[in-house]
């Protein structure tokens, strides 16, 4: 049996069925991840004849005259774009106007122009938006209402206000224009991949004809699904999404927090574990496909009630009540934000647990909370849910459905019973302090002894300041506590010689206090250093006792060999660790955390408050990649844009995109932790 046919498509044909929903292209509601120059390289590619690809098409089998469930709209899909999505979501949205999802969420439009004089393309801007030599967006030139005689009249008549235009010059460009307007018969070659393709051929046929050789992602396979047979779910999941980014303006519930900014496969794997109790992507495409998960037979008839299924499961994922009262047991547990987290699935499938024991087993409240936050501190200390970790959860998920529904009683000693088979006294004892012998800067381990303080409620190195409060994931200065060498990186180096990074940048090398502090420090060896410390900030005999023990310090470290204080303080962490994961089964803790503040005020903020929160330095660019453009940031908090100064955003991302925009998220900026943020991101404290 042949598995797929070669076709041609015109790109007018392409547009005209994405938009009837005949092929699915869920690019359209993910962020858009190509630049505005590569839309431009592509149309110039395309005018100029040149190569531009296959696309790569999935017949979904589905009946032309049903409608998507949930939808009264569009058809049901009969094609998945596979392999090209981009450049067909590019083609769409440049023929149609339609906007597209930035990397930060923001929704805007490309805009591509076009100088007929020398046939070049442009990312539009504000001078190819004000100079009559261009066209200043090609979308018009698409429009059905197009009428290119006298659309080309009127162009010529505007430029020849400007300069002279020869007859040949006006021949020239009427050409021009005309050919741009025959881009909608530019034809693109389409490979058609059989419905009867099960996912692992069509992966395999993407590998082997795709010259990057990038593997497919299931979880692309199962986000199109939804696109083709249920996009009201699929917009809800992109929605919730985007939500948990930014806090409301409006004092509405909304789904944000600190902790977790999932994409939306992230939810999506929850929902399905919920609802069909499985981890892996293959079968549960097989399961929304209508096809037996053993026999792999399609059942098309099945669609609808496996939908159904996951459509309850989505709205329990989606639910805010039972969103945030988890996100209560991460804080429980010590987990402040989303920069201590190293593994989203973690707290994905954390979730997924707290939502059985809520809806199946109904485990009181404040038991489950506990029971969640020791499940969440032991998965995400051992990295319980990297590499194979499909397996691991479907082998959980396998052994909770042993137990009776509603037996809660049962439901927490499983889980229990779990925590404590991963967690043994050897683990301890010596798989922890192992484990700690790392300099990585994030790590599970090191996450874990900082969650420990924050249970215990440590004050950082030297200080009355707890280090919970420092933490808060609101807080926006960018010099607050800070990681500190307790045995300098300069001493280490000209007094004991010491040069490997690694063994100087070791997690038991570094421990929390306050800016300050670490500038008084700066380079002095130990015990010089130490018991001017302890005397300039008035630390009492109890104060030693209680800082040492929370910063895991040996008796007489200040003496010690380094090899022998790392090895000493691993121990000691490690003894840190266990004694606040004990903490978290005793019924009365609580972490009593302040409210996390919303960061600067939508109505308030200003450039010159994020200067003088450290967010922002004079002198430091802003950009917008889709137009190209780079801002400066004066001192005073005014932006410098091609040469003149503005007093705000707006009024700067007004002259440099030629139209009103809110410049807030029109600018961004890098952020060694985030990368590229919006202005509104990095007020917000996201």
């Amino acid at each position: 049996m042949r598995l797929y046919k070669d076709t041609t498509y015109s790109v007018r044909t392409l547009v005209d069925e994405i938009g009837q929903g005949r092929i699915a292209l869920p690019d359209l509601q993910r962020p858009f991840v190509w630049s505005a120059s590569q839309v431009r390289n592509l149309f110039d590619s395309m005018y100029r004849g040149y190569p531009v690809g296959y696309l790569l098409f999935w017949e979904t089998g589905a009946d032309s005259s049903r409608r998507s469930i949930g939808s009264a709209e569009t058809e049901s899909a009969a094609h998945l774009v596979i392999d090209g999505q981009q450049r067909t979501t590019a083609l769409f949205t440049v023929f149609t106007g339609q906007e597209v999802l930035g990397k930060d969420y923001s929704r805007s439009r490309i805009a591509i122009s076009f100088r007929p004089s020398d046939e070049t393309f442009e990312v539009a801007n504000a001078s190819t938006r004000n100079n009559p030599e261009y066209i200043a967006d090609i979308t018009e030139v698409f429009s059905p209402d197009f009428r290119a005689h006298s659309w080309t009249r009127a162009f010529i008549e505007r430029l020849a206000l400007h300069r002279p235009v020869s007859p040949n010059a006006e021949d020239r460009i009427a050409s021009a224009i005309d050919r741009l307007r025959g881009l909608d018969n530019t034809d693109f070659k389409v490979i058609v991949l059989s419905s009867e393709a099960d996912v692992r051929e069509v992966s395999e046929i993407f590998v082997r004809i795709n010259s990057a050789g990038t593997e497919l992602n299931q979880s692309d396979f199962l986000l199109t699904l939804m696109s083709v047979y249920w996009a009201d779910g699929r917009r809800e999941l992109e929605e919730f999404c985007e939500a948990t980014r930014t806090p409301p303006t409006d004092g509405k519930p909304s789904p944000f927090n600190w902790h977790l900014h999932p994409k939306p496969v992230l939810l999506l794997r929850a929902a399905v574990a919920l609802a069909f109790r499985r981890a892996r992507l293959e079968s549960v495409y097989s399961l929304l496909s209508g096809r037996d998960v053993e026999a792999g037979r399609a059942r098309t008839k099945r669609i609808k009630e496996q939908f159904d299924q996951l459509s309850k499961a989505q709205q329990s994922v989606l639910n805010l009540l039972h969103w945030h009262e988890f996100l209560q047991c991460l804080e429980l547990a010590g987990f402040r934000g989303r920069k201590m987290i190293t593994s989203e699935n973690a707290v994905v499938f954390s979730y997924v647990m707290w939502l059985i024991g809520r809806l199946e087993f109904k485990v009181p409240i404040d038991r489950l909370r506990h029971l969640i936050a020791r499940w969440f501190f032991m998965v995400h200390t051992t990295s319980r849910y990297s590499g194979s970790f499909e397996t691991q959860v479907e082998r959980e998920l396998a052994q909770i459905s042993g137990i009776g529904r509603g037996d809660a009683e049962g439901f927490v000693g499983l889980l229990s019973r779990l925590v404590d088979e991963r967690l043994t006294s050897d683990w301890w004892s010596v798989t922890l302090p192992n484990d700690l012998e790392s300099s990585a800067g994030k790590s599970p381990v090191l996450s874990a002894y900082i969650a420990a303080l924050n249970i215990l409620d440590a004050e950082a190195l030297f200080s009355k300041v707890k280090v919970r409060s420092r933490l808060d994931p609101s807080v926006t200065v960018r010099k607050g506590i800070e990681r500190h060498h307790l045995f300098p990186k300069h001493f280490l180096k000209e007094e004991l010689k010491v040069e490997d990074q690694r063994k100087i940048n070791q997690i038991a090398n570094m421990t929390l206090v306050e800016w300050a502090d670490n500038i008084a420090v700066s380079d002095a060896p130990p015990a010089q250093y130490w018991p001017q410390q302890v005397a300039a900030n008035r630390m009492s005999p109890a104060d030693l006792e209680r800082q040492a023990y929370w910063h895991a310090l040996p008796a007489g470290w200040t003496a010690m060999g380094y090899s022998d204080f790392l090895a000493h303080r691993r121990r000691l962490m490690a003894q840190v660790i266990k004694d606040a994961f004990d903490h978290l089964a005793k019924d009365d803790y609580a972490a009593a955390y302040p409210e996390p503040e919303r960061g600067v005020a939508a109505g308030n903020r200003s450039v010159a408050e994020l200067i003088g929160l450290g967010l922002l330095e004079p002198g430091e660019s802003v950009v917008n990649e889709a137009d190209e453009v780079q801002a400066t940031v004066l001192a005073d908090g005014r932006l410098e844009f091609d040469g003149a100064e503005y007093n705000t955003p707006d009024d700067a991302a007004r002259v440099a995109a030629g139209e009103a925009r809110d410049g807030w998220t029109y600018w961004s900026v890098e952020s060694p932790d985030d990368g590229a943020m919006t202005l509104a991101a990095l007020a917000e404290g996201s």
